[in-house]
């Protein structure tokens, strides 16, 4: 499936489109990654309808701009609007992935009218300190002055001997391949603006609680975490007690990417919302 750019603004978009239908599920990736997050699922998808999945600015294809201004949640909550706006996409279904769902949060809070069901996955409405900034800003020094590829090779070791890694990451890694697995990983790093993951590292563990604005969300919603993703289970359960129509799946034997991690599993979660959400 071939990858297509779109001008939103001052950027270009990736994107890829597959299946039909008149409301489409839009995919929207997490921090350091990127389409490919999705690429295991996104045909059994497009069986369900139209479903896209994009790159955001600063990840992928999409425009790496350089300026640290340009990754902020409210920049890419505007790029996400007008990324509907340039496909002509009125309505549609959205699922977030971490920081993307982030992102979709605080879209459907300002666009209801855009969204006719959500899925947040993995995420927060909340800051979240996965490790210290200064630990990943100083991963984003490295990429800026020794290239993206010197960050990987660093991330890739730090891996290797990291005993919080959860199983579900590592059984995923001897199950796919140790070159395969670290090659999809490599790509997205590489392709990545190290100004964004400077800019994100602080955003991510600093911005406004969107906890206080979940009863405002009245669109079904699926709240989707791994069972081993420990950081997010808590956020997730409170997002799914204070979201009306809300409902929460744990996946087993998954973690921080259960779309790769159980794809059976989390394929089912998410057919089974979008089958209530389009009834």
């Amino acid at each position: 499936m071939s990858i297509k750019h779109i001008s939103v603004g001052s950027i270009e978009m990736a994107y890829q489109d597959q299946g039909t239908g008149d409301r489409p599920f839009i995919l929207v990736h997490g921090f350091t990654g990127s389409l490919d997050d999705f690429a295991d699922v996104h045909g059994e998808l497009a069986v369900l309808g139209r479903t896209i999945t994009l790159d955001q600015r600063g990840h992928g294809s999409s425009t790496n701009t350089g300026d640290p201004d340009d990754y902020e949640l409210e920049v890419a909550v505007a790029d996400l609007l007008g990324f509907l706006d340039a496909l002509g996409i009125e309505r549609c279904d959205l699922l977030g992935h971490s920081r993307g769902g982030m992102v979709a949060l605080r879209f459907v809070l300002a666009h209801p009218e855009r969204i006719a069901s959500l899925v947040l996955m993995d995420t927060s409405p909340e800051p979240i300190k996965l490790m210290p900034v200064a630990m990943m800003q100083a991963g984003a020094k490295v990429g800026r002055e020794q290239g993206m590829n010197a960050l990987f090779e660093i991330m890739r070791a730090g891996a290797a001997n990291d005993p919080n890694r959860a199983p579900a990451m590592r059984r995923c890694e001897q199950e796919m391949g140790s070159e395969r697995y670290w090659q999809r990983i490599r790509t997205k790093i590489e392709a990545m603006d190290p100004e964004a993951m400077h800019a994100w590292a602080a955003t991510l563990a600093d911005h406004r609680t969107a906890i206080d604005r979940l009863g405002e969300i009245i669109c079904p919603t699926l709240v989707i975490v791994g069972e081993q993703d420990v950081p997010f289970l808590d956020p997730s359960k409170t997002m799914a007690a204070e979201i009306a129509d809300a409902t929460l799946s744990v996946i087993p034997g998954a973690a921080h990417s259960p779309q790769v991690e159980n794809r059976a599993a989390w394929l089912s979660a998410v057919r089974d919302h979008l089958a209530r959400a389009r009834s």
